[in-house]
């Protein structure tokens, strides 16, 4: 029982935070600084979940998680897929791991 109470706690909690910023943010805004902003929260969230990452890829050798994050970075500034920037900086932490 404690379980199901659990799952229907989560599962409330996730509907309202998609739910709410729909019922306050439903009616289109017409100022842009905050259009930008609001487009701007996922590359932010994204960000901070996967850069701590990238820094301890090898605790002994830092330079490898660094070296794929520019790897994606690259690949992603010359217009690349999203498989074809991870598949890079895959490859690219592999050969060095190989080194």
């Amino acid at each position: 029982m404690k379980i199901f109470v659990l799952i229907l706690a989560m599962a409330l909690v996730t509907y309202l935070g998609r739910v709410l910023p729909v019922l306050f943010l439903g009616q289109k805004t017409n100022r842009p600084r905050v259009e930008k902003f609001l487009r701007l929260i996922p590359y932010s969230a994204m960000t901070a979940l996967v850069f701590p990452g990238v820094l301890y890829v090898d605790k002994d050798f830092m330079a490898i998680g660094l070296v794929g994050a520019l790897m994606a970075v690259a690949l992603s500034w010359i217009n690349m897929s999203i498989t074809f920037v991870v598949i890079g900086a895959i490859l690219i932490n592999m050969l060095m791991y190989a080194i």
